[in-house]
């Protein structure tokens, strides 16, 4: 299971400072070079979908790390990091 959360580590997608809920939208923003309004707007759109928009959001929520290299899904089944 380690192997899994390293490798999410590893692909370099963290939660922005630009936080307004879970940091989500920042993320993506800063990723994708856009502005983190709009993408926000499209997640919110994203939200119309039945079940899809919030499940993928949760998903996403509960699997990207912290700037802190924490992950809410791996400290919920007891793991994590140390901090130092």
């Amino acid at each position: 299971m380690n192997a899994f959360f390293d490798s999410l580590r590893n692909l370099g997608f963290r939660r922005g400072p630009q936080r307004l809920v879970a940091g989500i939208g920042g993320s993506l923003a800063v990723k994708l070079g856009l502005n983190v309004w709009l993408v926000r707007l499209l997640i919110l759109l994203s939200f119309l979908l039945p079940v899809m928009g919030l499940g993928v959001y949760l998903l996403v929520w509960v699997l990207t790390p912290w700037q802190d290299d924490s992950i809410p899904l791996e400290q919920a089944f007891g793991g994590g990091r140390t901090q130092l």
